[in-house]
């Protein structure tokens, strides 16, 4: 029996969209066998400025899909991205037209109020978004205060911590309950969501750097998006200097999950500085590249002998840490399927694992957890929790 053909969706993107929330929707619709397509709505240019300095590229400009079809319409959020994508008329026909045949559309964050509200789209609707957006939903619209709220064709969300949440929900009224399930399993969800987050950890030292860390994170082709993503812009809204390095030989890389990703430099003009904090997102073809990298590896062994931080996500630990010896004596944990790669794994079933001056974790669900145990580790609990608040993590 022939498989059915792949549902068709939209993820427009615009400068200053929030990176995580398009990433994430457009990672986890992959997964799931949806054909996605992102389009940036910036005239003329693939390539877009999303929020935290995080650059992605296109796969069309919305103009060239004017006339496309699609089984659904998600819009990310971010500020001043949601506006962005609010003023483009063509946008704004296209989501019409697609409601008015009752297909099904979405938004997160402040896209919800932004763009799907002013669009008189959410009227006689039950909607969320982003907590400080709450009282910029028209009057129409019936506000509830849910992670995911689904009502008719239309599904909203409140912002980067609840992305994943969103994007599964989006699988199942796509695919079906089974499909989301079996999609959300390897990524090693939340078991609850909205709750505080903790980490295991073993040798505590201070990792005070000071007030702007310099951190390295490598991208390469195949490196987990999500994972790479959330790094980048959880770190970047606390402050810290955080370097995008691409080991390809361009800035553009194409990530496990086809999203174009655009680094800062090359891996040779990121090596002619010192970093205080190394981390290496997963995704088995990143995870491979950074293990073949001997500029990247000679780097992480003379932070680890410096005494100096580093970590690593989901298969990095198992295929780019541990074969180098970077794992040696150290607890550490990494993607569930690879934990038998590990020469220790006394420690493999908690989420994030802090050992002295190396931290790691498990998977695309466990990222933001990484993330906001780094900035706990940086700039203490605090900081940390103010910022899970901020992004409706918890």
């Amino acid at each position: 029996m022939a498989s059915p053909p792949a549902k068709k969706v939209l993820v427009p993107i615009a400068s200053g969209t929030e990176p995580m929330e398009a990433v994430i929707t457009v990672d986890v619709l992959r997964r799931a066998g949806a054909d996605v397509s992102v389009a940036s709505v910036d005239p003329g240019s693939a390539q877009v400025g999303g929020a935290w300095g995080v650059k992605l590229a296109a796969d069309a400009l919305l103009d060239d899909l004017a006339d496309a079809e699609f089984d659904l319409i998600s819009l990310p959020g971010g500020m001043p991205g949601s506006s962005n994508l609010r003023d483009c008329k063509l946008l704004e026909n296209m989501v019409k037209k697609h409601a008015g045949k009752g297909k099904l559309y979405a938004a997160i964050c402040a896209a919800p109020a932004v763009a799907l509200g002013s669009w008189g789209l959410l009227n006689g609707l039950k909607a969320t978004c982003y907590p400080s957006f709450m009282d910029k939903l028209p009057s129409e619209v019936n506000a509830v205060e849910s992670r995911v709220q689904i009502d008719g064709n239309c599904v909203t969300s409140r912002g980067p911590g609840t992305a994943m949440e969103y994007s599964v929900v989006l699988v199942e009224q796509l695919y079906g309950k089974e499909k989301a399930d079996e999609v959300a399993g390897p990524m090693v969800m939340r078991p609850q969501h909205g709750v505080e987050f903790s980490l295991k950890e073993l040798n505590s030292t201070s990792w005070n750097v000071g007030e702007t860390p310099q951190i390295l994170v490598p991208i390469a082709n195949g490196t987990e998006e999500m994972e790479a993503t959330m790094i980048i812009d959880i770190l970047r809204r606390a402050k810290a200097n955080v370097v995008v390095a691409s080991l390809e030989e361009t800035l553009e890389i194409v990530a496990s999950r086809k999203v174009k990703m655009v680094a800062d430099v090359l891996l040779d003009d990121a090596l002619k500085q010192q970093y205080d904090l190394i981390l290496l997102p997963g995704g088995l073809g990143g995870a491979q590249a950074y293990a073949k990298s001997d500029k990247l590896i000679g780097l992480i062994k003379k932070q680890a002998e410096a005494n100096k931080l580093y970590g690593a996500i989901c298969a990095s630990p198992a295929i780019a840490l541990e074969p180098h010896g970077l794992l040696k004596g150290k607890k550490a944990t990494s993607f569930p399927g690879m934990w038998n790669k590990l020469s220790d794994q006394s420690e493999c079933k908690n989420r994030v694992v802090v050992d002295g001056n190396l931290i790691t974790s498990q998977g695309p669900g466990t990222s933001m957890e990484f993330s906001l145990a780094i900035v706990e580790k940086l700039f203490g609990r605090e900081r940390a929790v103010e910022l899970a608040k901020t992004m409706v993590f918890m």
